[in-house]
């Protein structure tokens, strides 16, 4: 085992530190400060734990495009919003408790939520994202937040006040949790090319769960604590964040170029994810059974990607 190999096992430990405890101290200083203003956990995890979490899809997808790389910011959203349905909500369910909402997400959320996958399957079905689509999908987020704010129940009776450290440290986690991120995906690629893995499926399936990192640990942290709700939300904010701006804002910054195979196979099955995260939560609850099955369609999904690249 060379020096450099032993590097990035320092580096991938260290950074995996950093995204646990920044995940740790994220969910609950966002929770107090939600809390405090009369906010319920699950949109407190719709919006801000959702959007702290989509940091690093962001990040890495303006990067992208400015480096020249601007196909992969597609299968970036796609994948994440695939990894974050199947693999972080069969994780909390699978291998915690039973999930139950405390907020009635199917008046209005999850409607959004469907549209804004339905809504990306036709943007991208001419191969380009243009200007005009790209203001539509950041009109599309506008209205979705002051729909949240604005329809919200509203938490009483509560004697929670934040102070200034609580917000000092929502923004200390939410730097540790993004840094983190970044460095174990980098670490991680870092270690598949030691190991002379191939790159391809490195950037079709690390990259993906490289960038959904924030969103599994703080929706594991959050169902760990009791608090279902905010793990649901934070899925759901995440992955509409994701289509609308994780893919409209990197446009901004140059052309974006859509890879046709991603219309073939990933986009559809994101489709298929999002449906299946509608119906699993039609009664208001996710069972451990439902967290197993949307774990094995991710390794599906998993070997059907890894198989495409092989052939």
């Amino acid at each position: 085992m060379t020096a450099e190999i032993l590097v990035q096992f320092g580096i991938l430990a260290a950074a995996l530190f950093a995204l646990i405890k920044g995940s740790d101290w994220f969910v609950d200083s966002a929770e107090k400060i939600g809390l405090s203003m009369g906010i319920s956990p699950f949109i407190i995890g719709v919006t801000i734990v959702a959007f702290g979490t989509s940091l690093p899809e962001l990040a890495s997808s303006i990067a992208a495009v400015l480096d020249g790389n601007s196909e992969i910011v597609t299968g970036v959203v796609i994948g994440s919003n695939i990894t974050n349905i199947l693999l972080v909500l069969g994780l909390v369910t699978a291998f915690g408790s039973v999930i139950k909402m405390d907020y009635d997400i199917m008046d209005v959320d999850m409607p959004l939520l469907a549209g804004s996958a339905f809504l990306l399957w036709i943007a991208l079905q001419d191969g380009q994202l243009s200007m005009i689509e790209a203001l539509l999908f950041i009109a599309a987020l506008i209205v979705f937040l002051i729909n949240t704010l604005t329809s919200s129940t509203r938490v009483t009776n509560l004697d929670i006040k934040a102070s200034w450290k609580d917000y000092g440290l929502l923004v200390v986690s939410g730097v540790l949790v993004s840094v983190g991120a970044n460095f174990t995906q980098g670490s991680v690629s870092a270690l598949a090319d030691a190991f002379q893995v191939d790159s391809e499926i490195v950037a079709q399936t690390l990259l993906a769960i490289g960038t959904s990192l924030p969103e599994i640990v703080v929706s594991v942290t959050a169902a760990r604590k009791g608090k279902a709700g905010l793990a649901v939300g934070n899925v759901l904010g995440s992955n509409i964040f994701n289509t609308y701006a994780v893919m409209a804002i990197p446009s901004f910054f140059g052309e974006l170029i859509i890879p046709m195979e991603n219309l073939g196979f990933t986009l559809p099955f994101m489709l298929i994810a999002t449906l299946m995260f509608v119906l699993v939560t039609i009664g208001g609850r996710i069972t451990r059974w439902e967290g197993f099955m949307l774990l094995i369609f991710y390794v599906y999904f998993l070997q059907h990607s890894i198989s495409m690249v092989m052939q």
